[in-house]
């Protein structure tokens, strides 16, 4: 009986577990269940190049948790060895949305490339928000963003 009991008890440990896991995850990655980072467009094109290119299913690099695809095996090798440059801001999520304290879904081709970084933004009928990212202060931007992310990385 005490073993079933542990047994149950280490279930349901790992099923909590797993689901905090899931919970930060999502709070810092803007991806569906896929796992697929930048739904499938190269970091290295974004900041390199300053392209939205789709990558290639055979060149696929993972991070933290994460599937990245790239246009060559160059690109790969590049992500590869400086993975931290090629991220992106506040987890993928619209700079603009993190700026005022939201998440918002991205649209991949809506993005800014300032200073050595690379910004997605939300795209829809009513706002264009990597306009309002251009049409407004730029280090402001990035300090409000940056202090909101700590609090936004957090949540779900």
């Amino acid at each position: 009986m005490k073993t079933i009991k542990e047994t149950v008890l280490a279930l349901m440990l790992t099923v909590l577990a797993s689901a905090t896991f899931a919970q930060n995850f999502k709070a810092n990655h803007n991806t569906d269940d896929s796992k697929i980072a930048l739904q499938g467009y190269s970091p290295v094109s974004y900041l390199d190049l300053g392209l939205a290119q789709k990558g290639l299913k055979e060149f696929k690099a993972s991070h933290d948790g994460l599937n990245y695809y790239f246009t060559s095996k160059d690109q790969k090798n590049k992500f590869e060895a400086n993975t931290a440059k090629y991220l992106p801001q506040y987890g993928g999520y619209c700079a603009f949305g993190v700026s005022i304290g939201a998440k918002f879904r991205t649209d991949a081709n809506k993005f800014v490339v300032k200073e050595g970084k690379y910004f997605l933004f939300l795209n829809d009928l009513e706002v264009d928000a990597a306009q309002l990212w251009l049409d407004g202060d730029h280090s402001k931007l990035v300090a409000k963003a940056d202090s909101n992310w700590a609090k936004l990385s957090k949540e779900q």
